[in-house]
């Protein structure tokens, strides 16, 4: 395949989603800038996310208090200092958002606030009722067309470059030419989102194949968390239809979650019912479908207002009518599905990772914000963040530091770093190397939604065999198997490891959180690809 040197740039942003675009939108005022994105500008889960943005902009609400249900939600594993930097920097942050041509829903003239589970007052800021993502991703991709940004779609990122253990550049090939580019630059924001395509059954886009994650591990930096996979509750099951997310919003404006019984169930596994953190719900939903021998369990929407639901769901409303299922009079049949990368590339409170010159921010990164479980909604506001303070620390300007409130929990302990070692690319394809649908089973039922030690150590086995049998390819499905590959096996070790349940992560054979695991997992490679 031809190889083509190309200009360099002070900073190349890898990915198009919120993160990407808010990270290239601050970064063009300091020097030019790149945007390499492996499908179009708009394509991202971004373009996804229903719910909202969660922000302190109420008179009854603060950043304390989004602090304090954040670091709830997160079990015990959440940096109290990231949080509270995303709680404090947030609403300024959607106020610019507002600037660049986000229209959030309004009621009588100020912002309408959405409650949502495990927030204890409304706080999410929506757009056109449950297309808040759409919106966000549209407003800023025609920002970020009108600026002198330079974007380059359908550019597959295949290697992060290193000169002196500094990343210099990224690899990247390009779709349509079938040929490879080298890119140089000052600083790489790695912004490519996150990986629900390693599950059989995902909320997330084609495009979510964690080939971020795997490029900086790659380039030898750290990755924790990654045993924290998050599974929303509600997505749509049904025969010939995708796992398409029924918003927790749903369930925040009165719905019930039923049995196939037609039983509410909620009541009896967490005081809060529906409004419980998303794992809670998750392997409620499991294990209800598990009792009454069932594939799933229903949203009942029916005792709800018809014209508010229509109104306010426009697009959950029309997908589930595609599927003749109209919400409003009859029950929607839901199951958890793989949703959101909790972990990823372990950054510092400035999105910088351990490889110098090599940032991480959104889905991709770790930065401690989520802990052991992602609050709803805290995903898009932690982007925004951290865009910002990636740029502002790659031009050595200082960004805050917050005090934290009086009565906090105990610190983490220190992180626990161990080292993996990736079989080496094959050289050839074998009959035993696995194939896409076989490896997204295997980590539904492995590494799913509930673990043991028998089916992780299983799993673990399994993407080693087909790891050492994968040839690296030279096309796009080919890479992005090789990067799950690698992915699933980052997962695998993390939760074989983590011998507790805590938040997302789920062992039936160690069922209880234990305070001696109240620290991070770092997985570092045995040896760096391109050192």
């Amino acid at each position: 395949m031809a190889r083509v040197n190309i200009d360099t740039y002070d900073y190349i942003v890898i990915g198009s989603g919120i993160a990407g675009l808010y990270a290239a939108h601050y970064a063009r005022q300091f020097g030019t800038v790149l945007i390499l994105t492996k499908g179009r500008l708009s394509q991202s889960n971004t373009r996804y996310a229903q719910g909202g943005v969660a922000a302190a902009v109420a008179a009854d609400d603060s950043p304390v208090l989004h602090w304090e249900d954040t670091m709830v939600a997160g079990a015990g594993l959440c940096d109290p200092h990231a949080v509270m930097a995303m709680v404090s920097e947030g609403p300024a942050c959607v106020r610019e958002l507002m600037s660049l041509g986000v229209n959030f829903d309004t009621l009588h003239g100020e912002i309408n606030l959405a409650m949502e589970g495990a927030h204890s007052v409304p706080r999410v800021l929506h757009a056109r009722g449950d297309a808040t993502g759409a919106e966000i991703e549209g407003a800023l991709t025609r920002h970020t067309r009108r600026t002198a940004v330079t974007i380059r779609e359908n550019h597959l990122a295949t290697k992060l470059l290193l000169q002196g253990g500094r990343c210099v550049g990224v690899e990247a090939l390009d779709k349509r030419q079938r040929s490879l580019h080298t890119f140089g630059c000052r600083n790489v924001i790695l912004c490519s989102g996150g990986a629900g395509q390693l599950f059989a059954y995902t909320t997330n886009p084609g495009i979510a194949t964690g080939d971020g994650v795997a490029l900086a591990f790659q380039a030898g930096a750290g990755i924790a968390d990654m045993e924290f996979f998050q599974f929303h509750p509600t997505a749509l099951r049904m025969r010939g239809a995708p796992s398409f997310l029924i918003s927790e919003a749903v369930r925040g404006a009165g719905a019930y979650l039923r049995n196939s019984r037609g039983e509410r169930f909620l009541a009896r596994y967490h005081e809060l019912a529906e409004l419980a953190p998303r794992d809670v719900v998750s392997r409620a939903a499991v294990r209800e479908m598990i009792r009454t021998r069932s594939d799933c369990v229903y949203l009942d929407l029916q005792h709800m207002d018809a014209a508010e639901t229509r109104t306010h769901f426009p697009t959950i409303y029309s997908r589930c009518l595609k599927y003749g299922i109209d919400i409003t009079t009859a029950l929607v049949p839901v199951a958890p599905a793989a949703h959101y990368m909790t972990g990823g590339v372990l950054t510092d409170l400035c999105g910088r990772t351990s490889v110098p010159g090599l940032y991480a921010c959104g889905e991709v990164s770790c930065t401690g914000v989520h802990g052991a479980n992602r609050l709803a909604s805290n995903s898009l506001l932690e982007a925004l963040v951290f865009a910002r303070r990636i740029v502002l620390d790659s031009q050595g300007i200082s960004v805050p530091e917050y005090a934290l409130p009086q009565e906090t929990e105990p610190a983490l302990a220190r992180n626990k770093h161990v080292r993996v070692e990736i079989p080496p690319v094959a050289t050839t394809r074998k009959r035993a190397g696995g194939t896409l649908p076989a490896l997204k089973r295997l980590m539904w039922h492995n590494t799913g939604i509930v673990r043991d030690e028998a089916g992780l150590a299983e799993a673990e086995v399994q993407l080693l065999e087909w790891l050492a049998r994968t040839p690296a390819g030279k096309k796009q499905r080919q890479h992005e198997y090789r990067s799950s590959l690698v992915l699933g096996l980052l997962l695998t070790t993390a939760a074989r490891m983590r011998k507790e349940s805590r938040g997302a992560h789920y062992r039936q054979d160690f069922p209880d959180p234990h305070d001696s695991w109240r620290h991070r997992i770092v997985i570092h490679p045995e040896k760096c690809d391109n050192a």
